[in-house]
């Protein structure tokens, strides 16, 4: 006992007399710890953002963020839709859209240093000639005249093994079957992994798990709403839009006045995101924000059901089909739908089904206006309404052949309107996506 205190009182007494060494010994540790830790994370390689999606991607079809992170095409799009200059500085066309002539930048790089010329780009086009007369001039030739091509040399150009001119490298990727698994990205002393996952619910599990730090495109934020440590963001997609594509070749949607029924029976203002009016984004300089607009009316629903003639009613139930992430939506427009008399049964399908009255899913809108693709009666593949109208054959032929903007703008502004006041389809809201990240 005697020993202890005798040790304490030599403690206490080389404390008293050497207390300004110990103190500057203290501060002098945490600076060195401070400084150690500096050094080890910069030779470390910066920062790390391990980044969850959900989804089957491949190279051609990765999300715009991540393509733009990589590099760019000949042209950029701006936030109206209209194409800019990129890696071409200019273009033009002698021939009214048949043949497109983009004059490069002459001082672009790859990723790998060398300097890009017309040589190395390489798009992938049916029915279109290349010609490169020099280094830095690229030339296309078309069957036919489109003036939306600028638009479309927007994709972003790669060497092989995935170089581009962006800021961003990809350093590794891990594909399973066709479909990348994990894509790593690095810039500089700083890095993102990007992890994709089959269903939201696997990407949510990876964040949970610790093998993501950050979720995009996610869009139910549940749980992570009510997480004190996790933080949640939200954006409005205006480029998109959640729609219902009604079968114009089925039973019962051949009927305009059974496609504008289903319409007026939805409540949109329950819905808490922006309301979608227009297969054309409002941003769009072809925006027509004057159409009908089919806000909830259910007695005007009730009115249209009544003038349907019985053998089309005794089609009745129709299919509505959703996709996974939609669901929960289905379910209340399938609630809302019978309220007014359609009877109804829901399936769920991650592709777009071959047999099907209605189709709910997320309308990715090209840049520009042209949607000829979706519409076009000729256009089998890809027209999801099945959709025949000669009218609106005619607004979007002439959409792509006339090269004015002004002229341009009337016919899709007409466009819109008769697509509108014919229901092939409803477009009900622009999806609002969550980013979720750890505090």
């Amino acid at each position: 006992m005697k020993t202890f205190r005798f040790y304490i009182r030599l403690i206490a007494t080389f404390s008293q007399k050497f207390k300004g060494v110990l103190v500057l010994g203290v501060i002098f540790g945490i600076l060195i710890f401070i400084a150690l830790s500096f050094i080890t994370n910069f030779y470390k390689g910066g920062r790390t953002e391990k980044i969850g999606l959900t989804g089957r991607y491949k190279t051609e079809n990765l999300p715009d963020f991540i393509l733009n992170e990589i590099g760019g095409g000949l042209t950029k799009i701006e936030a109206d839709g209209t194409p800019s200059p990129n890696v071409a500085k200019f273009w033009e066309t002698p021939d009214k859209g048949k043949t497109w002539i983009f004059t490069l930048f002459e001082d672009i790089y790859w990723q790998d240093g060398k300097k890009l010329v017309s040589e190395d780009l390489s798009y992938q086009f049916t029915d279109v000639s290349v010609e490169r007369p020099n280094d830095y001039t690229i030339s296309f030739k078309l069957k036919d005249s489109y003036s939306p091509f600028p638009a479309v040399v927007s994709q972003t150009a790669f060497k092989k093994g995935l170089l581009g001119v962006g800021d961003w490298k990809a350093e590794k990727l891990r594909i399973v079957g066709e479909y990348f698994e994990e894509l790593i990205l690095v810039k500089g002393k700083n890095k993102k992994i990007y992890k994709f996952y089959p269903t939201e619910e696997k990407t949510k599990n990876s964040f949970i798990l610790g093998e993501t730090d950050i979720l995009k495109n996610i869009l139910n934020p549940a749980p992570f709403n009510e997480w004190s440590t996790a933080r949640v963001d939200s954006s409005s997609n205006k480029n998109q839009i959640v729609t219902i594509f009604f079968n114009t070749e089925s039973s019962f949607f051949s009927e305009k006045n059974a496609r504008q029924a289903a319409s007026y029976a939805l409540d949109k203002t329950s819905f808490k995101e922006d309301r979608a009016i227009s297969p054309i984004s409002p941003s769009s300089w072809a925006y027509n924000s004057q159409v009908k607009k089919y806000d909830f009316d259910k007695n005007r629903s009730l009115e249209l059901m009544d003038e349907i003639p019985d053998e089309t009613k005794n089609s009745l139930p129709v299919k509505l089909v959703s996709t996974p992430a939609l669901l929960p939506l289905a379910e209340t427009i399938s609630s809302s739908w019978k309220d007014v008399g359609i009877d109804n049964i829901i399936q769920v399908s991650s592709v777009t089904p071959t047999e099907y009255d209605a189709f709910l899913v997320i309308f990715d809108i090209p840049p520009d206006p042209d949607q000829y693709t979706l519409w076009h009666s000729t256009q089998a593949g890809s027209n999801i309404s099945r959709y025949k109208n000669p009218r609106i054959d005619k607004l979007l032929e002439d959409g792509r052949l006339n090269l004015d903007t002004e002229a341009r703008k009337k016919i899709y502004l007409d466009f819109q309107r008769f697509l509108l006041e014919d229901a092939p389809a409803a477009f009900l809201f622009h999806p609002t996506w969550y980013t979720i990240s750890r505090k």
